[in-house]
């Protein structure tokens, strides 16, 4: 038989503790405060790996984000505060150890069913609305989405029409005249050569220079209507550009991501606190997380009528209960009032997941 132990012999030094492979420090919620690390701009996002411009600095770092911020999205535009090698060197990583509040976020979702929003991009001012004339064919639809996120993130918007020697841009012109909309064309085809060899209006990149100084910018807009083009043409960057499939009418993506270049002034010096963000081509642009109510306030022209609406109003339909259709009838939306009721409504209608046969989608097809 074994030895009997007396349970009362027993005391703390018996007590065997096996090493903890993690260190037996104790967890603390406190975090360093960094107070020494510097502001910059992140310019791009490339799989876990973002190029920041530290304020005063020319030359780009790469950073990776802390850990403490791995849940906490970081996208183009952001202003973050970075410590670590801030040299640029190649081969040096600094680190993100936080986000700086945003004046605004410009959004989307995959489709108007989808909640989730996507960051495009963050802390614009300004959001150019590129479509062409022709070749693609400009689709309101998407001019219409792109407004209402502008009006969702306090953004002011600005529609860029280009290839206007291909076709009239009048109609789609009339289309927004009752709104406080800012429009600017441009007389040449972005993509005429088949060399690749592009031919911008000259006076157009400087009115869109002289009207961007100051401010930070994001283009948007179907592939194959100039964003990428415009943008070399504006920073002396060397995006790619593409051509217009024939088949299609569509262009092909050529930016595969959200990039941010400073504006040069006539001797190449960054022109100060004004950037200009090319986004990948977009051919949906869901607002799946915008309320109904917040869409028809975007439509300038029809949101006066929602103080005659009634309660719970949808807004799909003229039942009697809504008052955009008498809002209509009485021309207080202007000549292309029923028009844009009924754009409204397919927007409307998707965004509700009740889209007719023949509807819009999100990828808006062209209106005339």
């Amino acid at each position: 038989m074994g030895r009997r132990v007396d349970p009362n012999a027993w005391d703390e030094s018996d007590v065997r503790v096996r090493p903890n492979k993690r260190g037996s420090r104790p967890r603390t919620k406190q975090r360093p405060k960094h107070e020494d690390a510097r502001i910059a701009m992140v310019t791009t996002v490339d799989r876990g790996r973002y190029t920041v411009f530290l304020d005063g600095q020319d030359a780009p770092v790469t950073a990776m984000r802390a850990r403490e911020l791995r849940r906490n999205p970081i996208a183009t535009g952001d202003r973050v505060a970075v410590v670590g090698d801030l040299s640029g060197r190649p081969g040096t990583l600094a680190r993100i150890v936080r986000i700086e509040e945003r004046t605004t976020v410009l959004r989307r979702s995959a489709d108007d069913s989808d909640a989730v929003e996507r960051v495009v991009v963050a802390n614009a001012d300004i959001l150019v609305i590129m479509v062409a004339a022709a070749n693609p064919e400009p689709r309101t639809g998407f001019i219409d989405r792109a407004l209402v996120a502008c009006y969702d993130a306090g953004i002011h918007p600005l529609l860029l029409i280009t290839k206007t020697d291909l076709k009239d841009p009048a109609d789609l012109i009339r289309h927004y005249e009752d709104l406080d909309l800012e429009v600017m064309t441009s007389g040449a085809s972005a993509f005429e050569q088949q060399t690749g060899d592009t031919d911008l209006d000259a006076s157009l990149v400087e009115r869109v220079a002289e009207r961007l100084r100051g401010h930070t910018a994001a283009f948007v807009g179907p592939s194959g209507v100039g964003k990428s083009t415009l943008l070399n043409a504006l920073t002396g960057a060397d995006r790619a550009t593409g051509h217009v499939n024939a088949v299609t009418g569509r262009g092909r993506h050529t930016s595969s991501s959200a990039l941010a270049v400073p504006l040069p002034d006539a001797a190449g010096n960054p022109v100060p606190h004004t950037w200009v963000v090319d986004t990948p081509g977009i051919r949906s642009f869901g607002l799946g997380w915008v309320e109904p109510d917040r869409v028809v306030e975007a439509f300038d022209d029809l949101s006066g009528a929602l103080a005659d609406c009634q309660p719970g109003c949808t807004h799909l339909r003229d039942d009697g209960d809504c008052g955009l259709d008498p809002w209509v009838r009485a021309g207080k939306a202007g000549a292309a009032g029923a028009h844009r009721l009924e754009s409204l409504r397919r927007l409307l209608a998707n965004r509700a997941g009740a889209a007719e046969p023949g509807s819009e989608s999100s990828e808006a097809p062209q209106e005339s």
